[in-house]
């Protein structure tokens, strides 16, 4: 085994956005509130760091709730900051399989030994051995998901407050999930402090006393989530060749989340094989996800076009991810895309027709998530038929922008959507009947959808903006600093 040295952690640059802006969107008690807690972190804060340690910087929910929330942090006058491990592909391959654990499924199936544990502590003890050059006594370190727990210790032993955040979990625990908590255990159990997403995903061996349930939010401003007009959404669209039109016709720009503007480029080889994009005036059904099994993009393709001849003549379907060389934490994304297109190409022409698998650029980070926003405007739905879900960040951007969302009742989902009300819930989502029974009512009752669609972004409004988030984040950060001092 190489043992890595002086490992070289990525700082990621955050762009401060005021409070103000967010708080535009609220009722004045909200904004009250939240401008309240904003002073007594700043006021705690002052001549301390806070620190966000996860595995990357683009690709991943993790990373695209920390760019807002750090964002909002900086702008209230805290000193946050961001860093991402040097890690290698083997870690990650390990830190994938802990994750597929967690979980429930037992993801590549290789071992959680020894050999494991000494790997993983290898390139942790690397990372370490920077941090505590940055890290001081009193600072506040919010540790992300497997691939950080463990820094903990050695974190704590510099005198820092250590707060662990699981991002992922499983309502019912399996031989598999014990298995994955098992490893970790011994990394996690030091911490001042944990945040989960939902309470059935915290281990019976943690304390309620020191563990907070935080669900996710989005940022409305961002470029992923800010509103867009009609037509401004077809001209993004057809000039990255994922609908088909004549020359773009209207606003091909987008803020940068420094301030900055850019411009969507021209591009012709985001769907596979090069293949024809549907026509714009279709009814396009879309999933946005990273290509991961528990995705399942397979299962999506396949549930939509086994019952092809029911749908509305005019649906299309369109399975739209990363390009999987830019996200590097997930060495299963490749294997994922292969397979999916694979059946794609085996389908019949006229299914192949009018499903459509998109792969969008992540060397721009920012036109992605314009690229992504508009899709999701573009949707008649939105579907994310996840086998296991944490919290469904996709779910929350489609419903925002009030699209009828079609989604799994598992995890974190369950808390997102009302069925019936604000989205539909598919009760088993290895149930593919089900899955195209859903789809075809809601592709076929437009009332039913404009009415989930205007409750979903109503729901948004209420529960998951970022108010509520840097809130609960502020209150237990300032708790856990006061009590210490």
């Amino acid at each position: 085994m190489n043992i890595r040295h002086n490992a070289l952690m990525r700082n990621v640059e955050i762009h401060p956005t005021k409070l103000g802006r967010l708080a535009s969107l609220l009722s004045p008690d909200r904004a009250f509130q939240l401008g309240q807690t904003a002073e007594r972190a700043r006021l705690l804060f002052a001549g301390h760091t806070m620190w966000n340690i996860n595995a990357t910087a683009q690709g991943g929910g993790v990373a695209e709730l920390l760019t807002g929330l750090l964002a909002y942090g900086r702008g209230a006058g805290v000193d946050t900051r961001w860093l991402v491990l040097d890690a290698d592909p083997e870690f990650f391959s390990l830190t994938k399989r802990i994750h597929n654990n967690i979980h429930g499924v037992p993801g590549d199936g290789g071992p959680l030994g020894s050999a494991e544990r000494r790997r993983y502590e290898a390139v942790l003890a690397s990372n370490l051995t920077e941090l505590t050059r940055q890290v001081r006594p009193g600072d506040v370190v919010l540790l992300h998901d497997p691939q950080t727990a463990g820094l903990i210790e050695g974190l704590r032993g510099r005198g820092a407050h250590v707060i662990w955040r699981s991002h992922i979990g499983r309502d019912e625990s399996n031989d598999y999930t014990e298995r994955g908590w098992e490893f970790l255990r011994p990394y996690v159990e030091p911490a001042d402090g944990f945040i989960f997403s939902r309470r059935k995903f915290v281990p019976d061996w943690l304390s309620d006393r020191t563990t907070q349930i935080i669900p996710p939010s989005i940022d409305p401003f961002s470029a992923k989530n800010l509103d867009l007009d009609d037509a401004r959404v077809r001209a993004v669209l057809v000039r990255a060749g994922l609908v088909a039109n004549s020359e773009p016709v209207g606003d091909l720009s987008f803020v940068r989340r420094d301030g900055t503007a850019g411009l969507v480029r021209k591009h012709e080889n985001l769907l596979l094989d090069g293949a024809p994009p549907p026509p714009a005036d279709a009814r396009l059904v879309v999933q946005v996800s990273r290509w991961d099994r528990l995705k399942d993009m397979a299962g999506v393709l396949r549930g939509f076009t086994d019952r092809l001849p029911e749908m509305p003549a005019d649906t299309h379907l369109m399975l739209v991810g990363p390009a999987v060389e830019g996200v590097s934490d997930d060495p299963e994304g490749a294997e994922v895309l292969a397979e999916c297109a694979e059946m794609w190409q085996q389908l019949p022409d006229h299914a192949r027709d009018r499903t459509h698998l998109a792969a969008l650029p992540m060397d721009d980070v920012d036109e992605n998530a314009h690229l992504v926003n508009a899709l999701q405007r573009h949707a008649y739905l939105v579907v994310q038929k996840s086998l296991v879900e944490g919290f469904g960040l996709t779910v929350t951007e489609a419903m925002w922008k009030a699209r009828p969302v079609i989604a799994s009742a598992i995890g974190g989902i369950q808390d997102q959507i009302t069925d019936g009300q604000d989205g539909l819930l598919l009760d088993d989502p290895t149930d593919l009947d089900q899955f195209a029974h859903t789809l075809i009512q809601a592709l076929t009752d437009e009332d039913l959808a404009a009415q989930i669609g205007a409750a979903a972004r109503a729901r948004v409004q209420d529960r998951f903006l970022g108010d509520r988030h840097l809130s609960q984040y502020g209150k237990l950060l300032v708790a856990l600093v006061s009590a210490d001092r």
